[in-house]
């Protein structure tokens, strides 16, 4: 009979959540297609060679990724426990006992010894699934803790790419900052032979002086900046802080080609927070089964096979055998609501992971469109500011034909310095935040950052 009602799992089977799934990615400038950017590798997206070196160093040497792959070993390790209930124990054993006994009335003393061994066995009968359901949610969470690992994966390379190209915009705000100090130097130069021939006034050459140090102030702040993205960089890789390789950035440089985003809905099972998020959904909805369980008998079966001997010398010999069976039914009767809070309980982690899977499935989503509306303003920012940057180089080389000419005073040529430098300072940002776009667009879609074979 116990056989039989084996097959009986109490509890709901898993089904997947039906969720609402956008036709195509907001802001997405072509049709989707089932082919992504996330369908490939991250070492063939990111082609410049200094930064794969240290994505490479970043995913062999990196602390997180060392704890994310031990608490995976340990989830897998939870999984076998919960399935080696399912199977009878046998366990070996050998007993020893003395027993004496003396009387008054003569010297009589005796003394028994008694050695017992031998196996002994015990299973519990999976009637409602109990057992079945905690393998299955034990091997849920360990599916989940692996998508946590390539979850830090993910966020790991991201990082590593995010910060590589915040470093190489930073070193070309760097290098902006001190060609306009090269410019403003040139004309504080100028300014002070103009004052000492006699053709200027003290109130133009301070002015001047004073737009000096206004451009000279940045470059210390921009170089603090590179020091702590640096050594964030160094702490990604493992190692301790210090300088970073990389190539420098120029306003020329061609950027990635248009991304393909793929289809929505492959989205869900790409990326591995909702894919974790869905594993923590799968072992709390095995949970409702085990607690369920508890409200019906179990059964249990025990078996003893072995000797026994009343001398310790003569036990190897064997002067005795001893063999054992039985069987125990445990049906709860009164637990005081115990049960059925337990019961409540597990559905109620059941409903707070369904509305973490749904939160994180949208969550997905936004991110995408976040990431695909950003690349499309900022290439338009861009075009813009690099329009504004030539208009405003060409404004400064007329304020200063003009200031020679006497058409013009000097307060042109300090306005159209300013602007020049605010407007290559931004610019440059904008460079720099095209492709720490590209770089989360393809961490949002959640693809391709497998190491390298």
């Amino acid at each position: 009979m116990a056989i039989v009602v084996t097959g009986c799992t109490v509890g709901p089977n898993y089904e997947k959540p039906k969720m609402p799934v956008p036709g195509d990615y907001r802001f997405a400038e072509a049709t989707a297609e089932a082919q992504s950017i996330a369908d490939a590798p991250w070492f063939q997206i990111f082609e410049d060679q200094t930064l794969q070196a240290l994505i490479t160093d970043a995913i062999a040497n990196n602390l997180d990724l060392r704890i994310a792959v031990a608490h995976v070993e340990e989830a897998r390790a939870q999984a076998g426990i919960a399935k080696s209930y399912l199977y009878p124990h046998v366990n070996g054993g050998v007993s020893y006992g003395v027993r004496g006994a003396s009387t008054t009335e003569e010297i009589n003393d005796t003394n028994r010894q008694s050695v017992t061994g031998g196996f002994q066995l015990s299973w519990e009968i999976d009637l409602f699934g109990k057992l079945r359901r905690g393998h299955e949610a034990a091997t849920a969470l360990a599916l989940a803790t692996e998508q946590g690992r390539r979850g830090v994966l993910v966020t790991l390379v991201g990082d590593v790419a995010t910060n590589y190209f915040l470093l190489r915009e930073l070193d070309l705000q760097l290098e902006v900052a001190r060609q306009t100090l090269r410019l403003n130097d040139a004309t504080v130069a100028y300014f002070q032979n103009r004052l000492t021939g006699g053709v200027s006034n003290r109130l133009e050459l301070d002015r001047i002086q004073a737009l000096r140090e206004q451009t000279a102030v940045a470059i210390p702040e921009i170089e603090r900046q590179i020091g702590h993205v640096e050594n964030l960089i160094s702490l990604l890789l493992g190692r301790p802080p210090g300088p970073i390789a990389r190539q420098g950035l120029t306003n020329t440089e061609e950027l990635p080609p248009p991304i393909p985003p793929g289809l929505p809905t492959s989205l869900l099972e790409r990326r591995p927070d909702v894919v974790q998020a869905e594993q923590l959904l799968v072992a709390a909805n095995a949970d409702i089964g085990v607690a369920k369980s508890l409200f019906y008998p179990s059964i249990s079966l025990t078996g003893f096979l072995g000797g026994v001997s009343g001398d310790l010398s003569s036990f190897l010999g064997g002067t005795g055998g001893v063999w054992s069976i039985g069987s125990a039914l445990l049906q709860p009767i009164f637990q005081a609501g115990r049960i059925r809070r337990n019961l409540e309980a597990a559905q109620a982690r059941f409903d707070a992971a369904l509305a973490g899977y749904q939160k994180t499935a949208l969550n997905s989503y936004r991110e995408v469109a976040n990431s695909l509306i950003t690349i499309q303003k900022l290439a338009e920012q861009r075009g813009h500011r690099q329009l504004g940057v030539v208009a405003l180089q060409d404004a400064s080389d007329l304020s200063r034909a003009r200031y020679e000419s006497g058409l013009a005073s000097y307060i042109e040529i300090l306005t159209a310095d300013q602007q020049l430098f605010e407007q290559q300072l931004l610019l440059a940002q904008t460079r720099g935040a095209e492709l720490r776009a590209r770089a989360e667009l393809y961490r949002a879609l959640g693809g391709g950052w497998q190491p390298r074979p």
